[in-house]
């Protein structure tokens, strides 16, 4: 393999991993409160009701 092609491929790798380590960085969990948990639970079960009756 040349070395022209060698350095394309480390060069291609280094950007893909870079790019999952910066989501991985900036990812962030949700704070939301029990009221809207319980807003989401509520939500869900009504959807799942709808398409029991469909």
């Amino acid at each position: 393999m040349s070395l022209t092609a060698t350095v394309l491929i480390i060069l291609a790798l280094g950007i893909i991993i870079s790019g999952v380590l910066l989501l991985k960085k900036t990812a962030r969990k949700f704070n939301i409160t029990n009221e809207q948990l319980e807003n989401i639970k509520r939500r869900n079960e009504e959807l799942v009701q709808a398409e029991k009756d469909d």
